[in-house]
């Protein structure tokens, strides 16, 4: 006898599946999805591949039957037909993906039990906390219950470990609430310690050309606020979802919008989300969020509030502490240390503002550690480094303290000649070399670059800010 039987499969299903690990021997999945079928079986079910709304298909008995598609219209077929085949069985649906009201209501009247994924977290949230309607993880989980397919979430371009922890840790909030999530990215992931974070906690990021928007029901931004502006979004595309620690500078679209400038980290208010719905996240996914915040608070000595701390030592708990010490040390490459060195040769000192052309370069991932590198100059705020390869100019700006935002300030000087973007605090350009390559033979091409660039960069200035101590920019020798 087969004492429970699994009609249809999603992610619901397979929890289902792994919930009941230990008396496997007793569950019989009918499914004709291949690939949940394939997965099932490596799990050790028994699986019949054939239409789960098909009675002739079933087993002569069963005690419990879980209906679990993601489809609400199949998943009332079956339930109707599990309830005709065994009248004394125990039946309990999935209400699938973004159900009508009069699949809902059919369900309720078919079925023992109906399992709304949203509904139960919802309710635990405002069971536990007290919280009302309003509230973040509320509307969060409220937001994703309306969609019409899966959440694709994309953090900015290029992405820190605060924009990839983020973008994950979205995905397990939409995927615990019954709605399938994919993250994603553009650019690439260069930088060693955020290579060294993807590779050594198995992260799962596609590309933005990996996917089809076409296939997603709903778009989430992490880390960032506008579609197609430091993203490889097109411009304007309809988002759904938007969580961000940077303030935005402009309008912001989306039925949810959590944007808190007040806190250092992405991750931080991910962790909130986590905490307040009751979901523990496993231990990649942890590691990923306490290192998404110690890095973009840098280690909590930059823009650091309250809310950091305790989302840190929540996840302190649950984090590698081993793996995140093999992230926060990789090697560097002898590409890394000759950027560094060359932009602190190269420097041009005005006020607390530092600009520095390294020249041509193997790696452009390598001027972004420059520009950390050179806010360690004493009485430095600003700091902004470039050189070129490939026939473009790219550049890296950073600042800590400064009464300016280099997102916009790199935009006023280099968007009318090329690209550029970020945050208040980080930021990026790309200008193509152009009529550059072809200058003439009495300066270098990187003369050339250098004025250009830093005559734009230093013009767009205007004044620089105060130095934070007021001493003279020195390098330090310990």
């Amino acid at each position: 006898m087969a004492r429970r039987l699994l009609l249809g499969c999603s992610a619901v299903g397979n929890t289902f599946v792994e919930r009941t690990r230990d008396d496997r021997d007793e569950l019989v999945a009918i499914t004709d999805d291949s690939g949940w079928a394939s997965t099932l079986r490596d799990r050790n079910v028994a699986v019949v591949e054939a239409d789960p709304t098909d009675r002739s298909a079933y087993p002569a008995d069963a005690a419990v039957v879980f209906v679990a598609g993601d489809d609400p219209a199949r998943n009332v077929a079956a339930a109707r037909a599990a309830s005709g085949r065994y009248p004394d069985a125990t039946i309990v649906a999935y209400v699938g993906d973004d159900p009508t009201s009069d699949q809902r209501a059919t369900l309720d009247a078919t079925a023992d039990r109906v399992v709304d994924p949203v509904e139960a977290i919802a309710a635990r949230v405002l069971e536990a906390t007290g919280a009302d309607a309003t509230e973040e993880p509320v509307r969060l989980l409220s937001v994703l219950r309306d969609l019409t397919g899966p959440l694709l979430v994309v953090a900015h371009d290029n992405p820190d470990p605060d924009a990839i922890a983020s973008a994950l840790g979205l995905a397990r909030i939409a995927e615990s609430a019954g709605v399938p999530a994919d993250s994603c990215y553009g650019g690439e992931i260069a930088h060693q310690e955020n290579r060294a974070m993807v590779n050594l906690l198995d992260l799962s990021l596609r590309t933005v050309d990996e996917v089809d928007l076409d296939d997603y029901g709903g778009v989430a931004l992490v880390d960032h606020s506008r579609a197609g502006i430091n993203d490889s979004l097109p411009e304007g595309h309809p988002v759904d979802i938007v969580v961000d620690h940077h303030p935005p500078r402009g309008p912001v679209a989306g039925e949810f919008v959590d944007i808190r400038p007040d806190v250092g980290a992405t991750s931080t208010l991910i962790e909130s989300y986590l905490s307040r719905i009751g979901i523990t996240p496993d231990r990649a996914l942890a590691t990923a969020l306490l290192y998404g915040i110690r890095i973009d608070t840098k280690d909590f000595t930059r823009s650091t509030s309250i809310p950091d701390f305790e989302a840190a030592a929540s996840l302190s708990s649950q984090a590698d502490e081993a793996t995140l010490e093999r992230v926060e040390s990789p090697s560097v490459s002898p590409e890394t240390l000759r950027v560094i060195a060359r932009a602190i040769e190269r420097r041009d000192v005005r006020g607390s503002t530092v600009a520095s052309c390294v020249g041509e370069i193997a790696d452009r991932d390598t001027l972004a550690q420059a520009a950390e590198r050179l806010l360690d100059l004493d009485g430095i705020a600003v700091t902004f480094v470039f050189g070129y390869m490939d026939g473009v100019i790219y550049g890296s700006a950073r600042a800590r303290g400064a009464d300016l935002d280099v997102g916009e300030l790199l935009r006023d000087a280099l968007d009318p000649v090329g690209s550029a973007g970020g945050h208040a605090s980080m930021a990026g350009a790309q200008v193509p070399l152009g009529i550059l390559e072809d200058a003439s033979d009495s300066e270098s091409l990187t003369e050339v670059v250098e004025a250009f660039v830093a005559g734009r960069f230093f013009e767009a200035l205007d004044d620089a800010p105060s130095p934070p101590t007021g001493s003279v920019p020195e390098f330090p020798t310990d």
